[in-house]
């Protein structure tokens, strides 16, 4: 039988996983020139250190080579670090550094549920953003909410109920706008305010939040909630139906505008796939497939155009034109880790190699 688009795809991205790996040894790869494909790393991992964890797993499940797993192994312990840090990026550290790993990860993943429940404010009714990258940390930030309620809602009776708060206020503040505003503080007497950074129109809110959101109606307890229903339509309608770019501009101080942010586009369709499989698991069969259509139509895009072919001047499976940030001119035009894992967690949907919620 011959190799499909999205398996040929898929294949190159992983295989560009492992030229990274050599490339990056025991450090985290954050973005990569779009000319040489050289990446700029971190010791650490930031934000960003379990998509690259995520990816070493999806390759060693792929391959099922013991030097894979041992390797994907060695990069989610050394996130270990991040557990007892105030952000609330933990989600996206731990849910997608851990959610494809074999039992040796069970420990870390619980560790970060539990300290991400002993971060939320039941003042607030979210787990804050957090002051481990500095700034002001009494914040409800979109990119705050994926791998977070997933996590919470691992733990118990009270994790649900943090998870649903956390999630149902961050849609009503984020939506709240037209364009989606993604970061908002904390008023000492109570209530919010409108942060300018990221700036409304930001790429990835719409897709951090759709992400979150997918993950959160996946949970039965969850996905009952009253709000939900009516917040995720609206989502789905902003960016997922009708005549939304595929590859949504990254945005900047003037709002909406600039390049394409390729690493929201993989995200999105990631998201699509998971509510896609919600919708046809609540007999909602047309709606399932029109979010599946889209979601095979981005990746398709994403791969006809965006995704570095062998032969070329720079490595096979970089997944181009991500926006690390807009507003400071930052890796505009690069490959992004989690564009990366996006797309790679999307194609393998596709293929069958994962379920919609493995990770």
């Amino acid at each position: 039988m011959s190799r499909t688009w999205a398996e040929r795809a898929l294949a190159g991205v992983l295989e560009r996983v492992g030229t990274t790996a050599e490339e990056v040894g025991p450090r985290f790869p954050l973005y990569a020139d779009p000319g040489t494909g050289r990446w700029t790393t971190t010791g650490r991992g930031s934000w960003a250190g379990g998509f690259w964890a995520g990816l070493l797993w999806l390759r060693a499940l792929a391959s099922g080579d013991r030097t894979d797993v041992a390797a994907a192994r060695r990069s989610t312990l050394r996130l270990a670090c991040w557990v007892d840090q105030d952000t609330a990026t933990r989600g996206m550290i731990f849910w997608y550094g851990t959610a494809l790993a074999d039992a040796t990860a069970d420990g870390l993943r619980d560790r970060a549920a539990h300290a991400c429940l002993g971060a939320f404010d039941p003042v607030l009714g979210v787990v804050p953003w957090g002051g481990a990258f500095g700034g002001p940390r009494r914040l409800a930030r979109a990119d705050g909410v994926p791998g977070t309620v997933p996590l919470l809602a691992r733990v118990g009776e009270a994790g649900l109920a943090a998870a649903r708060s956390h999630l149902t206020l961050h849609l009503g503040l984020c939506l709240g706008e037209e364009p989606p505003r993604p970061a908002w503080a904390a008023l000492p007497g109570g209530g919010w305010r409108g942060c300018d950074e990221p700036a409304p129109g930001w790429s990835r809110t719409a897709a951090w939040l759709l992400l979150g959101a997918a993950d959160g109606m996946s949970v039965p307890a969850i996905g009952r909630c009253g709000e939900l229903p009516a917040a995720v339509r609206r989502l789905t309608a902003l960016r997922l139906v009708g005549s939304a770019p595929l590859v949504p501009p990254a945005g900047g101080p003037g709002g909406p505008g600039g390049p394409g942010d390729t690493s929201a586009a993989a995200i999105e369709a990631v998201a699509a796939l998971k509510l896609a499989a919600r919708a046809r698991a609540a007999g909602a069969a047309a709606d399932a497939d029109r979010l599946a259509a889209r979601a095979e139509l981005v990746l398709r895009r994403l791969c006809a155009h965006h995704l570095s072919e062998p032969g070329g001047p720079r490595p096979a499976g970089m997944l181009l034109g991500g926006c690390y940030d807009a507003e400071r001119g930052l890796a505009t035009r690069h490959e992004l880790v989690w564009g990366d894992f996006f797309l790679a967690v999307g194609l393998a949907i596709l293929t069958g190699l994962i379920g919609p919620f493995a990770a």
